[in-house]
């Protein structure tokens, strides 16, 4: 059953055959404040390193800041690792600056990663992104999404272990999964894909997204400013949301769209055989 956790009544159902959306007040979790070493406004007035040259922001565009979410503002002075077509780290900028779609188009690329959780029964939890979301907001997707950032322990690249651990936190923030169940030693990366896609006129995404899997039985706490809803699916069921979204019934985020009819459902087969799926050497350009 899909789960809900925003302000909204029950909105019908996501997958023919799934139980009603349940509606959870916004109440049933204070958000938590992002902590930043300076007020966001100054950092995403400022300056950013690209290519080992520090370049100032004054060329970018305006946006209006007011009509968006005060925490995921907040969120976009964040630093993420720029990268080459390769994967190479060339430097840094904000979160922002690395999805307006006016720097994507001049082949600013930055560092990411995709979670895919499973339970213990095999059923993979997906969410709905909250409405308050930049970047695809409503669309549905894998278990989480998110970047890197550009400090010491996730610019770590043996193994991607600094991928890693910001999955971990990421799990953390998003879905309240404590820390201690998500140790980033049990999460298993796969493989590397590159792919570019629109949200609308001004954002979008540019990005080489590492696939991360896990199987653990979680505790669950969302933050609805990041979470609309979330379910735990068979494979069957998100076979039912892909033709859903052929029909223009509900959105997906581009990555889970590409993942899913890609690779998906062959390395949801092989849980317990992952290892015969790692390619660490290639990146899929989709």
């Amino acid at each position: 059953m899909w789960r809900a956790l925003t302000q909204a009544r029950t909105i019908g159902r996501a997958i023919s055959g799934g139980g009603a959306w349940s509606a959870r007040g916004l109440q049933e979790r204070r958000t938590e404040q992002h902590p930043q070493q300076r007020p966001a406004e100054d950092r995403l007035a400022g300056e950013f390193s690209y290519q080992g040259q520090t370049r100032h922001k004054g060329t970018m565009p305006e946006i209006n800041m007011e009509k968006l979410d005060n925490q995921q503002v907040q969120l976009l002075a964040e630093m993420c690792i720029l990268i080459d077509e390769n994967d190479n780290n060339i430097g840094a900028d904000t979160k922002k600056n690395c999805h307006l779609n006016e720097n994507i188009e001049k082949g600013l690329l930055h560092r990411a990663f995709s979670v895919f959780l499973f339970n213990t029964e095999n059923k993979l939890l997906l969410q709905q992104r909250s409405d308050a979301k930049i970047t695809f907001p409503g669309c549905f997707t894998n278990t989480c999404c998110s970047h890197p950032l550009n400090n010491p322990g996730e610019l770590e690249e043996n193994d991607a272990i600094g991928v890693r651990r910001a999955a971990q936190r990421r799990l953390k923030a998003e879905l309240g999964i404590p820390l201690e169940e998500v140790p980033p030693e049990e999460i298993q990366y796969l493989t590397r894909l590159y792919y570019k896609a629109q949200s609308d006129d001004i954002w979008g995404e540019h990005e080489i997204d590492y696939i991360l899997f896990m199987k653990k039985n979680v505790t669950l706490n969302p933050d609805p400013n990041e979470i609309k809803s979330y379910c735990y699916v068979s494979k069957e069921e998100v076979k039912e949301l892909l033709r859903k979204a052929a029909t223009g019934k509900i959105k997906l985020t581009p990555w889970f769209k590409i993942i899913t009819e890609t690779f998906l459902f062959k390395w949801w087969d092989n849980l317990h055989n992952l290892d015969v799926f790692i390619d660490h050497e290639k990146i899929h350009r989709m």
